[in-house]
């Protein structure tokens, strides 16, 4: 895929190393010079400009992407990035990097956002998750609230344990998308067999939360 970072920070950076060593064509934008260290990334793109100017999105050619990601410092500049990319170039998929939890949100389908990304929203879901065992947490959520990632890690006293998951009715709409057990990450089998400590990962709408936190420890009564 082609993908524009607008933001060649220390995150804008990271995510091209990453979204290089996948095997993606990643171009890096920013507006200040001494973002721009080429060598840092030397296998991207780079164009020194301001990610939020239509004259710099039709030089960066954002009608070829596959996707955006907004990963500046500042939500206004990543809102701005996003509605162009999604508007006036019809980027097929648009990421946005939210700095203030009072602006996530803004983050949505009006400021052309398919996904947003709470960076303290994460770290505070990843404390709990670290904690939390029986628990539902949110990890965080598509587009305008109509799904959410979810991660629960199932307790040993869980009726599910030694159920495989062929067996296991979901309700609504979540689909499981992955079980990570000792640390290492299985795709989702009907086959599989549950077992106490397993994190499962799910896709599920709002609505549908708490059933799903009861299906897999229903002692918690939630």
């Amino acid at each position: 895929m082609r993908i524009v970072i607008a933001g060649a920070g220390n995150v804008g950076s990271s995510i091209a190393r990453e979204l290089i060593a996948n095997g993606h064509q990643v171009l890096l934008i920013d507006r200040d010079p001494d973002a721009i260290r080429t060598e840092s990334v030397p296998t991207a793109e780079w164009l020194l400009a301001d990610a939020c100017e239509l004259d710099t999105l039709s030089e960066a050619r954002l009608d070829t992407c596959d996707v955006c990601i907004a990963a500046t410092g500042d939500d206004k500049a990543n809102l701005v990035h996003t509605l162009l990319a999604k508007t006036e170039f019809g980027v097929p998929r648009t990421v946005g990097r939210v700095n203030h939890p009072e602006n996530e949100w803004l983050f949505d389908e009006v400021w052309g956002v398919d996904v947003a990304v709470s960076t303290p929203r994460i770290m505070s879901a990843l404390v709990e998750e670290a904690v939390s065992i029986g628990d539902l947490v949110r990890i965080f959520t598509f587009k305008s609230g109509s799904a959410n990632l979810v991660e629960l890690t199932l307790p040993a006293e869980s009726p599910r344990v030694g159920q495989q998951l062929r067996a296991i009715s979901l309700p609504g709409d979540a689909v499981l998308v992955a079980v990570i057990r000792q640390g290492r990450a299985m795709r989702p089998d009907d086959g599989n067999v549950l077992e106490p400590g397993d994190e499962l990962i799910f896709v599920v709408s709002p609505e549908h939360e708490r059933e799903l936190a009861r299906l897999l420890v229903p002692a918690h009564g939630l």
